[in-house]
């Protein structure tokens, strides 16, 4: 592979909206409905990867005297985030879409930012993670709709379940930042 075909590939944008015929999943959605629903869906699932790797390197790279609950904390967090990436890719695939195939097409439709300082103060972690999760969760929100609006009620189904757990997880977030602003 040449270096201007690697360039090319790497910048290649992931608007296509056919589903090439060996992936065509049979469905009695119309293509528009599986069009729609497919858009709402692989944002979310950019984000959780994006999510995943901010909670590990948060995980990886935590200091303080609450390392140990923190350290834990965001392990646990990063497996349920991982966990609901498969839950989502296989609902756009079960309604004919296709889903995220590389780190390029992830960070094309990413809404959150990546996190690359190299020391985060833990009560900064926090902060940040909690917006993460109130952007994903007006995201999710809104893919509910459009899941409820293109006769899906499933993927609506499983999003509302994932919105639960990424409302949990801020809940957390925001309950120990509470603790960490009433020590200082």
């Amino acid at each position: 592979m040449t270096t201007a075909h690697k360039a090319a590939t790497k910048n290649q944008v992931y608007t296509k909206t056919t589903t090439p015929a060996p992936l065509a999943t049979v469905t009695d959605l119309s293509k528009e409905q599986t069009q729609a629903i497919t858009e709402a869906l692989n944002p979310l699932i950019a984000d959780a990867f994006t999510l995943y790797v901010k909670l590990k390197n948060f995980h990886w790279h935590l200091s303080g005297s609450h390392f140990r609950d923190y350290h834990m904390l965001f392990d646990e967090q990063a497996d349920q985030v991982f966990a609901s990436i498969d839950l989502m890719a296989e609902r756009v695939r079960r309604v004919g879409g296709t889903t995220i195939r590389s780190i390029g097409h992830i960070s094309q439709l990413q809404t959150i930012p990546d996190d690359n300082d190299e020391f985060v103060p833990p009560a900064d972690m926090m902060r940040r993670l909690i917006e993460d999760h109130k952007t994903i969760a007006r995201e999710q929100r809104d893919a509910i709709g459009v899941c409820d609006q293109n006769h899906d009620p499933v993927s609506s189904n499983v999003l509302q379940e994932i919105l639960d757990a990424t409302e949990k997880r801020k809940w957390f977030l925001f309950e120990i930042l509470q603790g960490e602003n009433n020590t200082q």
